[in-house]
């Protein structure tokens, strides 16, 4: 790991550039699911049946594969409670609060600009 001196500039991400580790964020937040799942639980933590109804259609197999993406990329923990039966946790992280805000916002302009019927 190759570390910068405190008072060199920060170097900024550039997702127009191809190998730019940035455009896997991107893919990830910019996903329906994603974006829905991150706004589901702004409302705080939820369980994965509660996920499921909150996200009417999502399909427990493509559930699954979004939270463990939103997982691996530090947006939600998952946090396992030793119960009988065992209860599973899903919770925004500080990195998830943080791109809540600005996904919130996508959503209510698709809202707002969407004509139904």
């Amino acid at each position: 790991m190759t570390t910068t001196p405190a008072d060199s500039p920060r170097r900024t991400a550039d997702v127009y550039a191809t190998l730019c580790p940035a455009r896997d964020v991107l893919d990830v937040l910019s996903g329906k699911w994603s974006a829905l799942v991150i706004g589901a639980l702004e409302e705080g933590p939820r369980r994965f049946t509660s996920l499921q109804h909150r996200l009417q259609g999502v399909s427990p197999k493509v559930l699954t594969r979004t939270l463990r993406r939103l997982e691996d990329y530090g947006f939600i923990t998952r946090t396992v409670i030793a119960q009988v039966p065992v209860r599973v946790d899903y919770a925004l992280t500080d990195l998830g609060r943080g791109a809540a805000a600005p996904l919130a916002h996508l959503r209510h302009w698709v809202e707002t600009n969407t004509r139904i019927g």
